[in-house]
């Protein structure tokens, strides 16, 4: 079947083009042809035989921005000149991708949280609007939603309130919901009235992942650390449900200057650098300087070098030189992260983040060491501190997860649900 995906951008580190990656790989190993249309190619060249580029669609495309900023930002906005823009360029991308599904012969359409979250306008119109003209079998790959995200969708215009509402997420009689967690499926059930399939962000078991080599075995020296200190690996974005602050935190109760956090990502989406400079001021106030490392510029999803000769660290290079990863988020769709930590065999600290965490993940049996709230009790630091500390308990714990990892969150699993997604949307369809 040649399978068609829609995503705004793909080759980047966040959860959406990282899980859409995977699909890709799957389907592909199910025999089907995958093509996938997209605003932005990230950090990597397109394949323009599978490949296709719709400027219009990328989120940081003029069209996308002033859209965005005048309907949720702006009270003062013209409606009617934002109304006449969304259409104009709606029909811009639906003309694309009308014309792409022809040229390509696609005969499934997965739209990639395109057609979940608000977060671009026309393209969630233009991506509607095609299903139902089409009337091709269209699988809708929710990651999270407008309601989710507080007043970020809100806007100051009842129209597009009530235009969001009726959109996002797509509702049309050939397509079906894929959703990341339990929360999701149980949340669309009840507004709607309609049914998805839970679908867990997965990883591949069967490809090494997390192994000390001969490259980042000098992964300490490049921080300017020792290869006897202990690492503890922060491995996600610089965003304030993070919980890094609890992390910080942890490394002063532990008392020991051996104690690194590293933390791997970036601050490029904490509006204002914010969050940020809470944590800097965190760092000086417990004069934890020498101990915390930010080094997002050492690390890339894939290790890629940016040119100039500078060595980059993948996240696996990080995962291999952890003694334990650091994982105090307050919220989050699924996790990555987490499952990262059991695939690399690392023991994990976590924060029983909300909605997911316990109903999909923790359920499972996995062996953490747990806090609520964020609050790290001195039972909680002292549990820490035992796995930090004992390499053969930390061993043990790792080998256990891992293998209920491979359980339940490997691609032999993502197989499964992607044949029942397709043989429901299939059949909805032709309904």
């Amino acid at each position: 079947m040649n399978i068609g995906i829609i995503i705004g951008r793909i080759g980047g580190v966040d959860g959406v083009a990282l899980e859409t990656e995977k699909w890709i790989d799957v389907l592909k190993a199910m025999g089907h042809q995958v093509f996938t249309l997209s605003g932005q190619f990230q950090e990597r060249p397109m394949d323009p035989d599978t490949e296709t580029l719709v400027p219009e669609m990328s989120f940081f495309s003029p069209e996308s921005f002033w859209s965005q900023k005048k309907a949720f930002f702006y009270p003062e906005t013209n409606l009617e000149e934002l109304i006449e823009h969304l259409n104009l360029y709606s029909k811009v991308i639906y003309k694309k991708i009308m014309l792409w599904i022809k040229e390509r012969n696609i005969q499934l359409i997965i739209s990639e949280n395109a057609s979940a979250l608000p977060s671009h306008l026309e393209m969630g119109m233009a991506i509607n609007k095609a299903v139902h003209k089409s009337g091709l079998p269209t699988i809708t790959h929710d990651h999270d939603f407008a309601w989710e995200r507080g007043d970020r969708y809100l806007s100051p215009h009842r129209e597009i309130n009530d235009f969001v509402s009726e959109v996002f997420p797509l509702r049309a009689p050939n397509s079906i919901h894929a959703v990341i967690n339990t929360h999701a499926a149980n949340t669309i059930k009840e507004r709607f009235g309609r049914e998805a399939i839970n679908v867990p962000n997965v990883m591949n078991f069967d490809q090494p992942f997390g192994l000390p080599n001969q490259k980042n075995e000098n992964l300490a020296k490049h921080m300017g650390f020792g290869k006897t200190d202990l690492f503890l690996f922060q491995i996600t974005r610089i965003v304030r449900r993070k919980g890094i602050e609890s992390a910080i935190r942890l490394v002063h109760e532990l008392k020991d200057k051996n104690i690194k956090l590293i933390i791997t990502g970036n601050y490029a989406d904490d509006a204002g650098s914010a969050y940020y400079n809470e944590l800097v001021n965190q760092i000086h106030e417990l004069k934890l300087g020498e101990q915390i490392s930010f080094a997002y510029h050492l690390f890339h999803n894939k290790g890629l070098s940016n040119g100039d000769g500078e060595v980059r660290f993948s996240l696996s290079d990080a995962y291999a030189r952890a003694t334990a990863c650091t994982y105090f988020s307050t919220y989050e769709g699924f996790g990555n992260a987490f499952v990262e930590s059991v695939l690399a065999r690392r023991p994990i600290f976590v924060n029983n983040y909300e909605p997911v965490y316990m109903p999909d993940i923790g359920s499972k049996g996995f062996k953490t060491v747990m806090i609520e709230n964020g609050e790290l009790s001195g039972e909680a630091v002292s549990a820490m501190a035992e796995v930090i500390y004992n390499p053969a308990l930390a061993a043990e714990i790792a080998e256990y997860n891992f293998e209920l990892g491979r359980r339940f969150f490997s691609y032999d699993t993502l197989r499964e649900k992607l044949e029942q997604l397709i043989g429901k949307a299939v059949a909805a369809a032709g309904a």
